[in-house]
This record gives C-alpha cells, sequence and structure tokens, in this order.
C-alpha cells in the first residue's frame, strides 16, 4: 500500500472514529492555557479519558500531536508547541495515571471478592 493510500485509510479511521467515540460525558482536562484549544482539537474525535489516561515523554507527546494534525486534528500551526508543553506538563511519563470511575468500580469490586 502506498503512503498517499495509507494515509486515506488512516483519514477514513479517524472520521469513522469521530463520529462513534466521542463521549458527552468525558472529563475535563486540567486547567491551563492550552486548555480549551486542546479540548476542541482532541475531543473532536475521542473523549478526554484517552488523553487522561497518557502518559509520555514530551518526545512521545510531540509525535502524538505531529501524528494527530497529519489524521485531521486541527490544530493550528502556531498553537503546536503549546499544545506540546500542555500535554507533557500535564500527562508526563512519572505522574501516575488517572483512574477512569469505571475502571476504578470494577478493580475495588475485584478486591472485595473472597479469596478462595
Amino acid at each position: 500500500m502506498s503512503k498517499r493510500n495509507s494515509f486515506a485509510v488512516a483519514l477514513v479511521c479517524c472520521s469513522f472514529t469521530c463520529l462513534f467515540a466521542q463521549s458527552s460525558q468525558s472529563p475535563e482536562l486540567p486547567s491551563g492555557a492550552m486548555q480549551q484549544k486542546v479540548t476542541t482539537a482532541c475531543t473532536e474525535c475521542h473523549g478526554s479519558r484517552i488523553i487522561l489516561q497518557q502518559r509520555l515523554s514530551k518526545g512521545a507527546w510531540t509525535k502524538e500531536v505531529d501524528k494527530m494534525t497529519k489524521w485531521g486534528a486541527l490544530v493550528d500551526p502556531a498553537d503546536r508547541d503549546g499544545f506540546i508543553d500542555y500535554l507533557s506538563s500535564n500527562f508526563p511519563p512519572d505522574k501516575a495515571p488517572a483512574v477512569m470511575p469505571r475502571a476504578a468500580a470494577k478493580q475495588v469490586a475485584s478486591e472485595s471478592k473472597p479469596k478462595p
């Protein structure tokens, strides 16, 4: 498959995901100068939960922002570095991942089951 066809497939997949993956119940991203722009650009295709669970280095966030932009995320080139700074400072590798309510409920339920 050519690079052009691969890009087209990725774009179609992202568009399909955008239609079905966004949750109206997504938790808010942490406050900060870029919060609203990151929320707007990223949650067009997926809920904020996927961001809240990520823990990446600045280099990895750079690759992620560039990849998502190539897949169609609307990020003004003037905001690119701000997105990367916001994401890498709020979701660095040394910070514990966010525990989502659904996952927490399952964990509590499994811990409360009697052991055989």
